[in-house]
C-alpha cells in the first residue's frame, strides 16, 4: 500500500492508557491479521480530531473514560497500511470492561513485563519507549 493510499483512508486513534503501573489491551473478535491484542483504537470521524477520536474509542469499546495526554507518535502501520496516531491518556474515571461485546472479546491490565506476552512482535518504538518509561517507575 502506498503513503497516498495510507492517506486516502480514514486514519486511526489508538489509545494508550496507563494505569497503576498497567497499560491497557483489548482483544478484538476479529483479528486484523497477527493483530489480536492492541490498544483501545478505532477510525477518526469526518471532523473528529485525533485526540477525541482516542477517547470516543476507549469510552466506547471499555467504558473507560480517559483524557489525552500527549500524541507519542504516528506511522502507516505495517500490517493494516492504515495511518496510524498514537495517544497516550490517562484514566478520568470508570472501570475497563468489554463495553463493545460485537468488537471485543476481552479487555486486559498488562504489566510491563507481560506486554511480549500479549504482542509477542513487538510495539511502535515511541509507544514502547513511553511504556518503558511509565511502567517502570
Amino acid at each position: 500500500m502506498t503513503q497516498q493510499n495510507a492517506e486516502e483512508r480514514p486514519g486511526v486513534a489508538a489509545a494508550i492508557v496507563v494505569h497503576e503501573g498497567r497499560v491497557l489491551l483489548v482483544r478484538r473478535r476479529v483479528s486484523e491479521g497477527r493483530l489480536s491484542w492492541q490498544f483501545p483504537a478505532g477510525k477518526v470521524e469526518p471532523g473528529e480530531s485525533r485526540e477525541d477520536a482516542a477517547v470516543r474509542e476507549t469510552q466506547e469499546e471499555t467504558g473507560l473514560m480517559v483524557k489525552p495526554v500527549q500524541l507519542l507518535g504516528e506511522r502507516v502501520h505495517p500490517d493494516t497500511g492504515r495511518l496510524m496516531s498514537y495517544m497516550a491518556c490517562e484514566v478520568l474515571g470508570g472501570n475497563a470492561h468489554v463495553a463493545d461485546a460485537d468488537e471485543l472479546a476481552e479487555v486486559a491490565w498488562v504489566a510491563h513485563a507481560e506486554i511480549p506476552q500479549y504482542v509477542p512482535y513487538g510495539l511502535f518504538a515511541p509507544v514502547q519507549e513511553h511504556l518503558d518509561e511509565t511502567l517502570n517507575r
